[in-house]
């Protein structure tokens, strides 16, 4: 990835200059090479303005949109801003990046370890006694419950105790190698995990339980996907740290 900054001194009318960037931006929004982009007003000094687009790469850029098919289009429509421009340069992203806490984690806004041990707990309750998933945890070792609280909580942005205590996405991946679970058993795991997180009120917000139950979609197909004869993932990767994707927390 890299970003290029566009920064503008806009002496004339402000809505003028978004309205072209409007039209502009369906060039962008079209273009392949194009991760999203953004434009930004100085709230300091109005007549500035920040236009910021993630590029896949600088040669995506320049050898792709550049001279491709959709660039005229967007220079037509900025073309009476060119002579507004103070910088237009490429930006690596750099190791330096994280979050603050205006959004809750997914973890806190579950309520924690304890909330995710309560879960697990309930829900081998109903895998034991389910004829479908049931036989896949024949010879549960009785501390797995816990143990799947603690893959959930660092997964959802709590403390990274799987990782440091059981050995991380490697461990969790050998118990899934070789066990050819079906489609049937994968959706039946699914359904048996959203009931035990009504029965123990996990929170239900619309929010919540998209981000949620979009991680067990993914991991759980995933994991069939693992399990099959013959297959050889890769052995070593980090555990997924799942956020809240397009619809973050509704905090009134």
């Amino acid at each position: 990835m890299t970003v290029e900054y566009i920064r503008y001194r806009v002496p004339g009318d402000a809505a003028e200059f978004e309205r072209a960037h409007t039209h502009a931006a369906r060039f962008l929004a079209g273009a392949p090479q194009c991760v999203d982009y953004e434009l930004s007003r100085c709230a300091d000094e109005p007549a500035a303005y920040i236009l910021r687009i993630t590029w896949t790469s600088p040669e995506a850029h320049l050898k792709g949109f550049r001279v491709g098919d959709l660039f005229p289009g967007f220079l037509a429509e900025i073309r009476p801003y060119v002579e507004a421009i103070d910088e237009m340069r490429h930006y690596e992203p750099t190791a330096v990046r994280g979050t603050g806490q205006a959004v809750p984690s997914l973890y806190e806004w579950a309520g924690g370890t304890e909330a995710f041990e309560r879960l697990t707990e309930r829900f081998y309750e109903k895998v034991a006694v389910d004829d479908v998933v049931g036989p896949l945890f024949a010879h549960m070792d009785a501390a797995h419950p816990r143990y799947v609280a603690m893959w959930l909580a660092e997964v959802f942005g709590g403390p990274a105790r799987y990782t440091g205590e059981r050995g991380g996405y490697a461990h969790m991946l050998a118990h899934h190698l070789g066990k050819s679970i079906t489609e049937a058993q994968r959706r039946r795991w699914v359904s048996l995990l959203a009931d035990a997180a009504d029965e123990v009120a996990l929170p239900d917000d619309p929010e919540f339980r998209a981000a949620f139950m979009g991680y067990i979609e993914w991991g759980t197909r995933l994991a069939l996907a693992n399990s099959q004869p013959g297959v050889s993932p890769p052995r070593e990767a980090p555990v997924p740290h799942w956020g809240w994707g397009v619809a973050p927390p509704y905090l009134g």
